[in-house]
Parts: C-alpha cells; structure tokens; sequence
C-alpha cells in the first residue's frame, strides 16, 4: 500500500484568492512570495485521478491556512478534511490542525480529531514566532505524546526573519529548507526528544535535505573542539549522539524537490530507508499526474531503499 504523506488541501472557505482566477501565488506583507492559489488544491476528483495514474492509494492531507492557524482556521481545515475522507473512503487521511501555543482549547482540538475525526497526527510548521526547542511548547509535545499522534513539521510559509529572501523567491526555494534543517537541530540539540521519548515527528522535505551539511552537522556537535562546551545556549548536548535522533527517532519525507528522484537518491547515503516515507508535495510543487507517477516510478527504481520508502506507511500509521 502506498501512501502519500503530504498532499495540499485548501476548502474554498479559507482561499485567499479568487479560485477562479487560476494560479495565483499570494505574497506576504512584505512582499515576499508564500503561497500559490489554483483550483487543483480542493478539485479532490483530480487528487484522485492523479492517484490512481501514479499507484497511490491513500493520500494524507494536510491545509496550509490550518497550519498554526486561528482556532476557526483549524476547525474549518479539520472539518473540511475529514468531510473530504468521507467522500472518498479509504483516499484521503486527515490531519489535525492546532496552534501548539493555543493551550487546552488547542489540545481539546487535537484530541477531537483524534476520536471523532480520525487524525493520527497533528501538523505545524518549521517556525512560528518561536523555534521547537522553545520550552513554552513542551505543553504540546506531552499533548501530542500522551494522545499517539504523530507530529508534522512543514516548512513556515513565512519565516521570522525574511529580509534575507527579498528577491528571486528565495524564501520558497531555500529559504524554507534552511528552516527544516534548522528546526531538527533545535529539536535534537533542545533535548525535545529525550524528554518525551514516545514522540513522533514527521519532517517534510527530507528535514530540508539535511543530508548535505551532516557532516558540517555532526563536526559542530564537538563543543570541545569549536570551544562552545561552556557556553550555555552553543554548548548543550541531547543524551545521544546526533546521528541516533536521525536513525532511531526521527521520520522524514520525500516531498519538497518537485519530484527529483535525485533528491531522494542523494539523501539515502547518509538517511536509512527505513526512516523516509513517500511523499510528493501534490499540488504544490508538483501538478501533473504523469510527474507524479514518475516521482513514484523513480523511487521504485532506487531498488530495495525505494521499496522500503514506498511500503513504510506503518512509520507513522500503523496497521496500514
């Protein structure tokens, strides 16, 4: 069974453009592109005739406007979904939509769509004001841990600091990345996961292909060496070495490269299979129903590596 772990749903309620106007990309207040608008992202017959050209059987859904949103964005985002996998039994996997810093009327949310909803996991995003190391989250990740569900982190469709990204759409096409590679390390390095050990979290885009700069990575976890062993906030270690958060604990997906199995291949000499579940970024990234089926062909072909990422959905569904 193939599932994909990050299809784009937006109900119509939460568009922030014309969906008739076709593809829109919306640009934040300082004039940075965030997201783009087209009808694809809720014409759910298209989400299906896509999946069936490419193999895939279920699709998980995740909404945009949703992901740390107001509570009537989430509610909306999460009724929507759930109606969606209702439509179309056994197609479509919801996800829970809650602001981590919204407190109990937040994780009441969450445990709503777990029992009544069906979620099995909860969405955020990369940064939100806050980094995930932030101890005023730790609320949500015992949340997320005492209910099973898993938690998944999407790249910020505005970062916190975007001057940097002013031109060339560098925010979406770096800058987002750099804030996956970013938000791991604080959540590895924060001790996230040593204090609540049951936790899942799914990282898109392959942790922001985190697999290039691990070796810059694992150099600076020496804090003897680069002479930060004293220091407070640059010193601090979790109870493993780097490497046992990424084989042991951590899930990462193949979204985010527009359907480059070369992406994929790359991240495999330094990820285990066995920890990256499929993925495609539909309708974003990638549109097109052959793109996807050869997203999915060409993982196929990385062999053993590429079965195991196509047959992984236990990782964070189990049962399926």
């Amino acid at each position: 069974m193939i599932v994909d772990f990050q299809h784009h749903y937006t109900p119509r309620e939460l568009f922030k453009a014309d969906p008739d106007a076709g593809n829109k990309t919306y640009y934040d207040e300082n004039g940075v592109p965030s997201y783009s608008f087209h009808k694809m992202l809720f014409d759910l017959d298209e989400h299906i005739a896509m999946m069936d050209v490419a193999g895939i059987d279920a699709a998980v859904f995740s909404c945009a406007e949703g992901r740390c949103g107001t509570p009537d964005a989430c509610t909306i985002a999460n009724d929507s979904i759930y109606k969606a996998s209702q439509d179309y039994p056994g197609r479509f996997i919801t996800t829970a939509h809650a602001h981590p810093l919204g407190g109990p009327e937040a994780f009441d949310e969450m445990k709503r769509c777990r029992d009544e909803l069906g979620a099995p996991g909860v969405v955020i995003t990369s940064e939100f004001g806050t980094t995930l190391d932030d101890p005023a989250l730790d609320p949500f990740w015992e949340a997320a841990q005492a209910l099973g569900m898993y938690v998944f982190v999407h790249p910020a469709l505005k970062l916190d600091y975007g001057q940097q990204y002013d031109a060339f759409d560098l925010a979406r096409s770096v800058g987002r990345e750099f804030s996956l590679v970013q938000a791991a390390i604080r959540l590895i390095n924060g001790g996230v996961l040593d204090r609540f050990p049951e936790l899942v979290v799914q990282f898109a885009h392959l942790s922001g292909g985190i697999a290039s700069v691990l070796g810059r990575i694992r150099s600076y976890q020496d804090k003897g060496f680069w002479g930060t062993a004293d220091n407070e906030r640059h010193g601090s270690l979790p109870e493993h070495d780097f490497d046992y958060y990424l084989r042991n604990r951590l899930v990462f997906d193949t979204a985010g490269f527009c359907g480059d199995v070369r992406s994929v291949e790359t991240t495999l000499v330094e990820l285990p299979a066995e920890r990256i579940v499929f993925a495609s970024d539909y309708p974003q990234e990638i549109r097109a129903r052959d793109a996807v089926k050869d997203f999915v062909d060409g993982i196929r072909g990385l062999g053993a590596a590429g079965e195991t990422i196509l047959d992984n959905t236990g990782l964070l569904i189990p049962g399926k």
